[in-house]
């Protein structure tokens, strides 16, 4: 094989495709979006999902799936989408993504498992093992620290070294031992480098220490520098650069700058890739199975968070069910995840195999805050003559999408008061929330029952009534803190709030790391959820008291269903931290497991609990330790209600210890302590850029120049000609980030229109002749 062959195979074909070598036997393999369900797309160049995309089934979000705390129900979603690729000839599905939900203002929070990094590892870790079943490979994403949308294609994430091992890497780390044919890298930088040209994450981390084999691909539009990331251990470019970076490798091989080691090395991982799956026969799959299998998990992930007496519902009893909702529904997050479904449900559909004593009002539109005058006084006139009500309220399409954050965490204002008016015309109102991330709730004490569903997918009908009118008992559980405010969470200060870096300050305090140590009120705690029936915790028991290096604690309890109805209870197991120098938050999950019960009927549930259960990443040592004090095995039915538990004891430290300075750490997380805790300056937030520019320039950035001016008109212009035909939300996700995207970018991603090295060209023309770096 020749180095040119070899540098072709480093580079995508197109926008989904990988090249082939038909002198090696190596065929072209097929990549696709998928997390939620396969997103194959009509046109084979359309990068930004603007057009359409195969028929296919639509699954719950990953913010539902990981609600329902059963990786069993992840791994069954994994196999119908593998079924589903090999029918389609998809190779590779792109997904999971396992990124840390940092804020509840991240717009992408759909897309995620969890603020929890073990949750989010294993729910993720479940459904490569569904998809790779059927010999279709995943890619494990965006890897890493990317937990926001804002100026995603180039901010700066600076994290410190604890935050990063105990927080972020971690999910990754817990998946990587399902074996992911491909891990894809993400857009941003981490601590000043470009996570792509990254040879401390990519190969250090990721092959050393992990021991991963697979492909790293770039996300679509990531590379900056192809030399650098190729060194540092990207192998797959993605989508096609139409020969800008093959020549660029090809000329830094020729100067002696790239050798051919780093090329073989990478090339043969992408060989095996092609190997393992480009034989792959086509399957059939089973749509009405598949189907069920999205109903079963919107059953298992949706949250009863309040119910005074209101649910379930009679048949008999007269409800007004309002809310557009109810007949339009949020199915599911906008951007490169979105799915073209098969088949969908809706409240409105299959309530008449529930009750035929409803009446319908729409409360609210779609568009803009919702506000209806005419609308609202229906609803309340309508709620005045039913025995309950039920609203079905959440955030519309455009609230929340990849490719822009929320500015806020409210419902639109006109489903707000639509809720305040009918609560004071009927007390009975049971609220249904359809959002990919939390919501405020200011109407919480006004109404009787609320019900927080995430995004069903296809499946947006029929669990819900069985859930409304006590078919089956609830048995979601909150994956993620609902705050009652934003300013409430440890972020909100730190996000989003410049061009140039993003200070992650809170550390490890992420979510209810945070809310728990500095004792923080919330609206509701993770691991929350309320079920029909009534469940007790007895005979904790250990099989020993002492925490070694190698060894294993056997965790031994019983739970018992003490209520009138069959349910599922969600045993949560915590490990509450140790006193010592080393800041640590109060307590963290490290095991769950989720229980059938009939009425009476009573379950031992048993976990085993190793020596990195007890212990945090030390700075000093550069490795994960557990130092010497008095732990607690807790059980708890949520973070925040800890109903079991026993002591543990690491009776030494490692010989080779080293005593911590304490840090002065308050929930105000300040910059001057953030500093001491990463060791050095802290870069600014915003920087204005000027010539000379790079390709990593913004469109924002250029349109300080004439050209830069003119070119951004261009670019918009041509941008909403794209956009024209696709849905409000793809248009306002492409509009949003329009100016935050780089040159390069948008080169690649122009499907062609646009080359490199026109683009190129037209940087050098606003520099007057040069190119930044």
């Amino acid at each position: 094989m020749t180095i040119e062959e070899k540098i072709r195979l480093l580079n995508g074909k197109d926008v989904w495709h990988t090249h082939e070598l038909k002198n090696q036997n190596i065929k072209s393999i097929m990549m696709a979006d998928g997390p939620h369900g396969l997103r194959k797309q009509l046109d084979s160049n359309d990068n930004l999902g603007v057009g359409g995309s195969y028929p296919a089934m639509l699954f719950p979000a990953a913010a539902t799936t990981a609600c329902t705390f059963y990786p069993q129900l992840a791994q069954k979603a994994g196999e119908a989408i593998g079924r589903e690729a090999r029918a389609a000839n998809v190779h590779v599905v792109l997904g999971p993504g396992v990124n840390i939900k940092r804020s509840p203002l991240c717009g992408r929070n759909f897309e995620y498992f969890s603020e929890d990094p073990y949750l989010a590892g294993v729910m993720a870790a479940a459904w490569i093992r569904g998809v790779q079943k059927y010999n279709v490979g995943v890619s494990l994403k965006h890897f890493a620290v990317n937990n926001q949308e804002t100026y995603r294609f180039t901010i700066d994430a600076i994290v410190d070294e604890r935050a990063l091992r105990e927080i972020y890497l971690k999910p990754f780390a817990i998946a990587i031992r399902e074996k992911p044919a491909t891990v894809m890298s993400s857009y941003n930088k981490l601590n000043g480098e470009y996570v792509g040209e990254s040879k401390r994450l990519l190969t250090d981390i990721l092959r050393g220490e992990w021991g991963y084999e697979g492909v790293v691909v770039s996300d679509w539009g990531a590379v900056s520098d192809r030399i650098a990331a190729l060194k540092a251990g990207l192998d797959l470019e993605m989508p096609s650069s139409r020969g800008y970076n093959e020549k660029k490798l090809l000329r830094a091989y020729k100067e002696g700058r790239l050798d051919a080691d780093t090329i073989e090395r990478s090339a043969e991982r992408i060989m095996k890739l092609a190997e393992r799956y480009q034989n792959n026969e086509p399957m059939t799959f089973d749509a009405k199975k598949n189907h069920e299998i999205a109903r079963e998990i919107a059953r298992h992930g949706i949250v009863l968070l309040k119910n005074d007496d209101i649910l379930p519902l009679d048949r008999n009893e007269k409800i007004a069910v309002i809310g557009e909702f109810a007949r339009n529904p949020r199915l599911q997050g906008g951007g490169s995840s979105a799915v073209n479904p098969i088949r969908h449900e809706t409240v409105l559909g299959e309530l008449p195999s529930f009750t035929d004593s409803f009446a319908f009002y729409p409360g609210y539109t779609l568009e803009g805050d919702g506000f209806d005058p005419k609308l609202i006084a229906e609803a309340v006139e309508g709620a005045r003559h039913a025995d309950k009500v039920v609203i079905i309220a959440g955030l519309p399409d455009t609230y929340e999408s990849e490719g822009y954050d929320r500015m806020d965490i409210d419902l639109p204002a006109g489903q707000l008061t639509l809720i305040k008016e009918v609560a004071k015309a009927n007390p009975n109102v049971v609220v249904v929330l359809l959002a990919g991330s939390p919501v405020a709730m200011p109407f919480a004490e006004k109404v009787k029952g609320i019900l927080f569903c995430h995004l069903l997918g296809a499946a947006s009908g029929q669990p819900l009534l069985e859930i409304l009118f006590g078919s089956i008992s609830p048995s979601g559980r909150l994956a993620t803190t609902f705050p009652r405010a934003a300013a409430d969470n440890p972020a909100t200060k730190n996000f989003a709030d410049g061009n140039n870096a993003v200070w992650y300050a809170e550390s490890i305090y992420v979510g209810y790391r945070y809310y728990s140590t500095f004792e923080k009120e919330v609206l509701f705690p993770f691991g929350y959820g309320l079920s029909y029936t009534e469940f007790v915790y007895s005979d904790l028991e250990i099989d020993k008291n002492e925490i070694t290096p190698g060894g294993k604690i056997k965790v031994t309890l019983k739970v018992k269903n003490v209520g009138e109805r069959p349910g599922y209870e969600v045993v949560q197991l915590y490990v509450e931290n140790n006193r010592s120098e080393v800041h640590k938050p109060k307590r963290e999950l490290r095991r769950f497991d989720k229980v059938y019960l009939e009425p009476g009927e009573e379950k031992a549930v048993a976990f085993d609990l190793d020596y990195f259960d007890f212990s945090y990443y030390d700075v000093n040592l550069q490795r994960f330790h557990v130092n010497c004090g008095t732990y607690k095995i807790q059980i708890g039915k949520n973070v925040s209600d800890i109903v079991l538990a026993t002591e543990v004891e690491r009776k030494e430290n490692d010989p080779d210890y080293v005593p911590h300075e304490p840090l002065d750490l308050t929930p105000e997380f300040s910059p001057e302590v953030f500093e001491k805790l990463i060791g050095r300056p802290l870069p600014p937030k915003t920087v204005v850029r000027k010539r000379p520019y790079s390709l990593n320039a913004t469109l924002g950035d250029l349109k300080r120049t004439f050209i830069g001016r003119i070119l951004a008109r261009m670019v918009k212009k041509e941008a909403l000609k794209m956009s024209g035909d696709s849905s409000p939300v793809a248009r306002e996700m492409i509009l949003k980030s329009l100016m935050e995207t780089p040159v390069r970018t948008l080169a690649v991603m122009s499907g062609g229109k646009v080359k490199l090295e026109t683009m190129e060209l037209l940087v050098r023309l606003i520099n007057f002749g040069r190119l930044g770096q």
